[in-house]
């Protein structure tokens, strides 16, 4: 019980601190693209004898990076490009799985979890994820809001917006990836959006903004 309570804390914590970046940036439809499009990573992890969640999180950081490489690259909007990768991956997933004879996933598990039966090591995993995510929001924080709120003066003064692109593309990533099998996907979904959108409706200020955000998913 202390381990899911554990994980379930640091969990909320971390997803509503990035939450905040996904709000703010209209995110949200990419957090849901990512947690679908990793279902073909894990129906071939599952093939070849390895984690699934490894696989999950191959594909999440592939799919992020590459969401992000073609809409710079190709000029299409940020929206078309992740429904064009969210429904062929899916469906990509869906065609292994059913191709796959003998294969079963327990798809109740990918997307509730289950965080009474988590372990020490989940744990650990957690914690770690928690303290990267959370260190480089504070270590990038005051380049993150300017290219947040102006993304062009940003790149003027000569911000990296490339990179900080890429970067909180990856990070949410890991943070839907790595906490599937202690809380599925349906709840790091509803932690990564419904606390940093509820406070921001309470405070207008940003910093604020992930403060109560983060009290909320925590809480």
């Amino acid at each position: 019980m202390v381990r899911a309570l554990s994980v379930s804390v640091l969990v909320g914590v971390t997803c509503a601190a990035l939450g905040s970046y996904v709000v703010m940036r209209g995110l949200a439809f990419m957090g849901d693209a990512l947690a679908h499009a990793v279902l073909p990573g894990v129906v071939v992890a599952l093939l070849i004898g390895m984690s699934p969640f490894a696989g999950a999180a191959a594909v999440g950081i592939t799919v992020a990076v590459a969401i992000g490489y073609l809409t710079r690259r190709t000029g299409l909007s940020e929206d078309t490009t992740i429904g064009i990768l969210f429904a062929g991956l899916f469906a990509l997933g869906i065609t292994l799985l059913s191709a796959s004879d003998g294969l079963r996933v327990n798809l109740e598990d990918l997307l509730l979890g289950q965080v009474l039966s988590v372990s020490t090591t989940d744990v650990y995993v957690t914690v770690g994820m928690a303290a990267l995510v959370l260190g480089i929001l504070y270590f990038f924080h005051n380049e993150l809001i300017f290219t947040s709120f102006d993304p062009v003066g940003a790149e003027v003064i000569g911000v990296p917006t490339k990179f900080l692109s890429y970067l909180l593309l990856v990070l949410l990533a890991l943070v839907i990836v790595i906490p599937l099998q202690a809380v599925g996907l349906i709840l790091v979904m509803a932690m990564l959006v419904t606390p940093a959108a509820t406070a921001f409706l309470l405070v207008r200020r940003f910093v604020p903004m992930m403060v109560v955000g983060s009290a909320l998913g925590g809480g």
